[in-house]
């Protein structure tokens, strides 16, 4: 009698948290999602966004709902007036506010995001999430597309986060981002219940862009709207087929090769139905040993060779990490951002004492300061070195980044001219104020 008394609580218990967790993922019980695929003009701002309201008088949606729109969908690739346009994004955002309160609904897209920074200014390639109040949100394209020229006109984007609306957390990807599974997996894993898609996508690899908008539907069970431009720009001819995906992989919308719409009911329930039968967002088990991360530069060499072999940029950074701190671990997280494997480099305690920082130093052991390094999710790698500077270390791993902190001007940086001239980049990258081993052993000795 107990144990069927305590069971039946724990079913109501969970059918409680369940009923929780659908109002806070899905505050909406139903809403309409759509796309508006067009031939976007390169650098025809006002046919553009004739196009958008002409597409929107015809489809007449009506809320709550959201439509989602090509990328750069004011001007294309627009490469030489970029800046330009940039200037023009917020006359673009106010239209799109005062169109998604016309018909009570959400518009998402991608526009150019003019920033200013202390040397000077940058682009993004940036979807925003705009209501009748207003933008609600926004994500900038992560991954830029090299071989287009991407990487030399906009900045990448970085930590993905989903967008809060009235129909729930929206995740966000533009283009070429659709390759990169772990984008759309973060964001889901964040109670994301849809993901909108805004893409350029070329007609030669259409095949590719369907398959992978129902895997990452299928692999995150979240309903993907995903909207592709159709038409033609000097050779490029792009493939259309803009698509709803229900959470099972299911099409409920697809366009073809020319100017279409799609308004489509979406019932969000389905979505917790499909998880509650099993559940593949959820699970987030860490399955590493930091430990593995320490490495001898002999099979380090090996591994840096092989990520190379698949296109890795290699970044080194090297320190004596005596006691961690912030500065420490806001420098290696910036240093991890110029590539794509952070090695860091560990004086081991011999070589520590050589450096004269006094008797007593370092206080924590070589194995105990790398073992430490492992563990952070920035760091890739871990050295343990007993030479006064890792120059063998730098000659033998080939970094294409190469990085120091503090002020240490370029020409002085142990490495920098065997870096150089492989063609890769050295950067010294200033650490936080306030903030060292040293004055953090004064206070402690004098407190």
């Amino acid at each position: 009698m107990f144990l069927f008394f305590s069971l039946e609580l724990d079913k109501n218990y969970r059918a409680g948290q369940t009923e929780i967790m659908d109002k806070i993922i899905f505050p909406c019980a139903r809403y309409q999602a759509g796309f508006m695929q067009f031939d976007v003009k390169l650098a025809e701002p006002a046919a553009n966004l004739a196009a958008l309201r002409a597409g929107l008088a015809r489809l007449a949606p009506a809320g709550p709902g959201i439509i989602v729109l090509p990328e750069l969908w004011s001007c294309g690739f627009s490469y030489e007036r970029l800046q330009h346009f940039a200037l023009q994004t917020w006359e673009m955002l106010e239209e799109m506010q005062r169109l998604a309160g016309q018909y009570g609904i959400y518009l998402a897209g991608s526009l150019p995001e003019a920033v200013l920074t202390e040397v000077g200014g940058v682009i993004y390639n940036t979807l925003y999430l705009v209501g009748s109040d207003g933008v609600v949100g926004s994500s900038r394209k992560q991954q830029l597309f090299a071989p287009t020229a991407e990487d030399r006109y906009f900045s990448a984007g970085d930590n993905p986060r989903p967008m809060e609306t009235g129909l729930g957390l929206v995740a966000g990807l533009v283009c070429y981002d659709l390759r990169f599974p772990e984008l759309a997996k973060v964001q889901a894993g964040m109670g994301a219940g849809l993901l909108v898609v805004s893409a350029q996508w070329p007609l030669i690899r259409l095949a590719h862009w369907r398959a992978l908008l129902v895997a990452r539907a299928i692999e995150n069970q979240i309903l993907v709207v995903a909207c592709n431009r159709c038409g033609q720009t000097e050779k490029t001819e792009f493939g259309g087929h803009s698509l709803v995906i229900a959470p099972d992989g299911a099409v409920l919308a697809e366009a073809g090769a020319g100017e279409e719409s799609a308004w489509v009911e979406i019932d969000p329930a389905g979505t917790q139905e499909i998880r509650q039968r099993f559940n593949s967002v959820g699970p987030a088990p860490y399955r590493f040993y930091d430990q593995d991360k320490i490495m001898e530069l002999g099979e380090l060499a090996v591994l840096t060779a092989r990520l190379r072999a698949v296109g890795r940029k290699v970044v080194f950074t090297n320190g004596c990490f005596d006691i961690l701190h912030q500065g420490h671990v806001t420098y290696l997280e910036q240093a991890r951002r110029e590539g794509d494997c952070l090695i860091v480099g560990v004086n081991s305690d011999a070589s520590v004492r050589a450096l004269g920082k006094g008797d007593d130093r370092p206080v924590n052991h070589e194995q105990s300061r790398a073992r430490i390094i492992a563990a952070l999710g920035c760091v890739d790698q871990v050295v343990i070195f007993s030479e006064e500077t890792p120059h063998r270390l730098i000659t033998t791993l080939q970094p294409e980044v190469l990085v120091k902190g503090g002020d240490w001007p370029v020409e002085k940086i142990v490495g920098a001219p065997e870096v150089l001239a492989a063609g890769g980049r050295v950067l010294s990258i200033p650490l936080v104020e306030n903030y060292s081993t040293t004055s953090l052993l004064k206070k402690i000795r004098t407190s």
